[in-house]
């Protein structure tokens, strides 16, 4: 039997609250869709920047076991390659090839509130262990090679197998800067602050600054960490300096602005980055790399200590130098240990007095 229909219900009028409540809540949506949708965008594009190379596979079983205490290292290089955009940047003038034209060993103790830099000069001769380069090609080993022309030849992994060799520490992440894309951070930084005692006019890197703080935008920064012939004595010793000056203005500027808190600023930063970067696989991800960023957040400027690996000048190799003993086997020791960093490891007999303390005097 069919039903029978009721009167139909006459629509009640909205009243002018609920048309305003009506269209917050559309608002709402929208708003949340869209910021859900740029943010979604946005993670997807900062994750397609990122380039990652497997290290644990390619260097293979043979390495230092992880430390005890649970504190890490991290091997950074700064790639120098001369072509693409390196090239433009850098100056084709100079040998092709790709070569660590910085290398840092930052040591993490457990409790990630503290960090030590340890600086490896480029020029220094070291030996190199037999290894596989990404290319699947088997290199012999080879001694007194000189340490950045481990990168040029054997890659990423034989340099972390040298640098392991070297040291005694296990290197749980790598880390890799390209020049073009250190450029374009510091560009989105709105660039960094540097103060020098003396004017430097460099006619190899272009680099022209005044005495006293400057402001260096991406190509000056870029010029003033590969600066070495109008400093000091003109060898890469000197231009480690430079470079550990430089890492502390960076912390210590994105500490005191307000890049953190300006989501804008931040996805420049971010973006920047993440093309600027290649990481080992564990922190191939940007999930993984922004935890581990995270899990650092007590590091900053003060709590960082640089130094430089001890060395002798080479008496065969004119502008050579050898890791100087027994500061250098001390060095590496107290690392390994989580020690602090020995009395004479913070002189080198090349150089002179090459630790610069933390950024507060410590």
């Amino acid at each position: 039997m069919a039903r029978e229909k009721g009167p139909k219900r006459e629509r009640r009028p909205r009243t002018r609250g609920q048309k305003i409540r009506r269209g917050i809540l559309i608002g709402v949506a929208v708003a949340v869709a869209v910021t859900g949708g740029v943010a979604a965008w946005g993670y997807t594009h900062l994750q397609g920047n990122l380039k990652s190379i497997d290290i644990d596979k390619a260097v293979g079983p043979d390495r230092p076991a992880q430390l005890p205490s649970g504190g890490q290292d991290i091997l950074v290089l700064g790639s120098d390659s001369r072509s693409g955009l390196n090239g433009d940047v850098i100056g084709q003038h100079e040998d092709i090839g790709a070569r660590s034209d910085t290398a840092m060993v930052v040591h993490i103790p457990k409790g990630r509130n503290s960090a030590v830099v340890v600086s490896i000069p480029r020029d220094t001769l070291v030996d190199r262990p037999a290894c596989t380069t990404p290319q699947g090609r088997q290199l012999p080993a080879a001694h007194g090679v000189m340490f950045n022309s481990i990168f040029s030849v054997g890659g990423p992994p034989c340099t972390v197998k040298a640098v392991e060799k070297m040291t005694g520490l296990r290197m749980d992440h790598y880390v890799e800067i390209d020049f073009s894309g250190f450029k374009g951070l510091v560009d989105a930084m709105g660039g960094v602050d540097i103060t020098v005692p003396q004017a430097i006019h460099d006619k190899y890197t272009n680099l022209d600054i005044p005495a006293g703080t400057s402001k260096l935008d991406g190509t000056q920064a870029l010029a003033f960490v590969r600066t070495r012939y109008s400093v000091g004595d003109g060898s890469d010793l000197g231009r480690i300096q430079m470079q550990q000056q430089f890492l502390f203005s960076v912390l210590t500027q994105l500490r005191a602005s307000d890049a953190l808190t300006d989501p804008v600023k931040l996805y420049r930063i971010g973006d920047a980055a993440t093309r600027a970067i290649t990481t080992d696989s564990d922190l191939g991800s940007l999930t993984s790399l922004l935890d581990f960023v995270r899990s650092m957040k007590g590091l900053n400027a003060g709590t960082l200590q640089t130094v430089m690996m001890p060395v002798v000048y080479d008496t065969a190799h004119y502008g050579r130098v050898d890791p100087a003993q027994p500061q250098d086997s001390e060095l590496w020791q107290a690392l390994r240990n989580d020690r602090p960093i020995p009395a004479s490891a913070r002189t080198s007999p090349a150089h002179g007095t090459v630790n610069t303390g933390t950024a507060n005097g410590g």
